[in-house]
């Protein structure tokens, strides 16, 4: 299975909060999954994030981006260039879903990118995140 997981959901699965548990569970079935430069710059600003926040250490940080590089290097998570395409499609997502669904900006450019990519499945704890891509057709995880 070929999964596009939102950065919310790879920092539930790498670190530990609220959502680790059920991150972990849908990782048992092993999806490849898809990343992005969008992903991991966000990723990394999402982790340097808790550590401002007094969330987690530097230590702690660190320790979850290199299990996020190591499964990187070893192909778990497949690094694709982010489609260009991407760019339009997100003018046209907002058009049809920021003033019903409340999107913002960087959950548009996830599943602009997830259309593009096609993965069987997009991971995502976010709710609107979740009702745009449902709205666009992709299988959402969790429902």
């Amino acid at each position: 299975m070929i999964a596009y997981a939102d950065t919310g959901f790879l920092i539930s699965l790498y670190g530990h909060d609220a959502y680790s548990g059920a991150a972990r569970l849908l990782a048992q079935s092993q999806p490849s999954f898809i990343s992005t430069p969008l992903v991991e710059a966000e990723f990394v600003n999402a982790l340097e994030l808790r550590v401002f926040r007094k969330e987690w250490t530097r230590s702690q940080a660190q320790s979850v981006h290199n299990h996020f590089m190591q499964h990187q290097a070893a192909a778990i998570i497949r690094s694709e260039p982010f489609p260009l395409e991407a760019w339009v499609d997100a003018v046209t997502l907002s058009r049809r879903y920021s003033s019903k669904l409340g999107a913002r900006t960087l959950d548009i450019l996830h599943v602009a990118a997830a259309l593009i990519l096609k993965p069987d499945v997009f991971f995502t704890f976010d709710k609107r995140q979740g009702q745009l891509a449902k709205a666009e057709g992709l299988r959402v995880l969790p429902v």
